[in-house]
């Protein structure tokens, strides 16, 4: 059986996944406001990828004879004036997410919840990825700036993402 404060700490981050999902998909009509279907469709596959994120917490911890408790997802506030300020977000966020499972992976350690370990180094480089994909289309904005055919091109090359299993 799972110890109660490592199930509470796993159904704050199904949370934090879920509204990291409900975030990005904020940030995905964002950018199809401003006709920037390739940056928008970048956006729905993070959202996507949030969702699965979030399941798959709730897919260990029912495992595990845990008990989920859904949490409330908030509003997503996005309010941005470039592109560029966006991404920063996104940035910004993701470095928050990586500070949530290094403090969960912390708990497991102290718990001796090996099996949650597990899970979390999946995470871990998960969060390397989602940092390092960031940071790369802001160095790509630094370039080209955001305006005129290099930023088309990086629209049509974002658009160019499709979902995947995660």
């Amino acid at each position: 059986m799972i110890r109660q404060k490592v199930q509470e700490e796993i159904n704050d981050q199904i949370q934090a996944e879920f509204q990291s999902g409900w975030l990005y998909l904020q940030f995905s009509a964002w950018f199809e406001e401003r006709n920037l279907d390739g940056f928008a469709n970048w956006m729905k596959m993070q959202w996507q990828e949030e969702q699965n994120h979030g399941l798959k917490f709730y897919d260990h911890l029912l495992r595990r004879g845990g008990q989920v408790e859904l949490q409330a997802i908030e509003k997503p506030t996005v309010s941005a004036e470039s592109i560029s300020e966006v991404f920063e977000k996104v940035l910004e966020h993701e470095r928050y997410i990586t500070k949530r499972i290094h403090s969960l992976y912390d708990l497991a350690k102290e718990e001796d919840d090996y099996p949650l370990q597990t899970l979390l180094h999946w995470f871990i480089d998960e969060q390397v990825e989602e940092e390092e994909n960031a940071e790369a289309i802001l160095e790509q904005l630094k370039m080209i700036g955001e305006d005129g055919s290099s930023l088309y091109l990086l629209d049509q090359e974002l658009g160019q993402r499709g979902g995947q299993e995660q």
